[in-house]
């Protein structure tokens, strides 16, 4: 009989135990972006680039550049062999230079009325004639003369004074390569999200220490139908020449989606049953289970029907057992402790 009365105060006690109020600290629930870092490989191009064939036929007579030099637009870069034109456009000068002085007799005898009105009309439209073939001699004549249509560096050539070129035959590539684009492929359901001005990250396969921050120039319009993805476009800076149109970039973005609650990863509880944090309503402990979508910087991001502002136990959630009652402190700071320094 006393042993009964002996486990019979011990439950209550217990019980009385059981429904003590618990110290906890607890901090507002956040709705955060759920950002999921997108990636993708995009390949570098110059600002301006351009690949240089000859206009006409011909055998080259001197190569100007060296290749992988800077050259200034409209830098001399191949000259073919122009001796036949050289001889053409002389005589388109002296042709030009007979009718003027034709024209200019008519002109003195013209009051007299020894010329008719045809007479004159003809000399002016032989000047005009002789004028058009020069500048038509000029043309060819300068034809035979390639040059840089705007500054830049040139690639490699296996052109060689002798050769012949027709204008099918590459002469060179010439690139303004002091700014990079990096084209990239972007997944569709970023379509909506990814516009331009939007900050990304690149970097070079070739330099993967280094991360260069810049932002979107262009979208696409249109979504490839195959990949199911579009084309966008970031520059970078290379002032420094440190890059070279044709390489490979990684592309990274956040795609910042659906509004979720954020809580410190400390507040979420693993059991048998799975996650869990405990929410405090009317002053006590309700376990609410929740699945972690995403972290960052501290914070898990939950897949939970929590609203904005609930109070949630960050601190002291191994003593709470559900309904238990909790009271809210705030969290102990402690000053940094004095260091007494002898004199010297």
């Amino acid at each position: 009989m006393a042993a009964v009365m002996l486990l019979a105060a011990c439950s209550a006690e217990q019980d009385r135990g059981g429904d003590r109020s618990v110290a906890v600290v607890a901090e507002p629930v956040r709705l955060l972006p759920d950002e999921d870092i997108v990636e993708a490989v995009g390949t570098a191009r110059a600002v301006r680039s351009a690949q240089i064939y000859p206009e006409v036929s011909g055998r080259i007579a001197a190569v100007r550049f060296s290749p992988g030099a800077f050259v200034r637009q409209g830098a001399v870069l191949v000259e073919l062999d122009a001796r036949a034109e050289r001889l053409a456009l002389k005589l388109a000068e002296v042709r030009v230079a007979e009718a003027e002085q034709l024209l200019a007799r008519y002109r003195r005898i013209e009051d007299t009325g020894a010329l008719s009105d045809s007479q004159i009309e003809a000399g002016e439209t032989a000047l005009a004639a002789a004028q058009i073939e020069r500048d038509q001699a000029a043309l060819a004549l300068s034809e035979r003369t390639i040059r840089a249509p705007f500054a830049g560096h040139v690639s490699f050539s296996d052109l060689d004074p002798g050769d012949r070129v027709t204008p099918t035959t590459l002469i060179a590539q010439i690139d303004q390569r002091a700014r990079l684009y990096v084209d990239f492929n972007a997944p569709e359901a970023v379509f909506r999200r990814l516009r331009p001005g939007q900050s990304v990250e690149v970097v070079a396969f070739s330099d993967p220490d280094r991360a260069i921050p810049t932002t979107i120039e262009a979208v696409d319009s249109t979504i490839e139908l195959e990949q199911r993805s579009y084309r966008a476009r970031a520059a970078i800076d290379n002032s420094a020449d440190t890059f070279r149109p044709g390489m490979s970039f990684a592309v990274r973005f956040a795609d910042s989606g659906q509004l979720r609650p954020a809580v410190p990863e400390a507040a979420v509880m693993w059991t048998g049953d799975g996650s869990s944090v405990f929410a405090v309503k009317d002053g006590k402990a309700v376990r609410v289970p929740v699945t972690i979508a995403s972290r960052r910087d501290g914070l898990a991001l939950l897949e939970a029907k929590i609203a904005k502002g609930t109070q949630v136990v960050v601190k002291g959630v191994q003593k709470l057992r559900e309904g238990q009652s909790v009271t809210l402190v705030r969290p102990t700071v402690r000053e940094p402790a004095k260091v007494e320094v002898a004199p010297s």
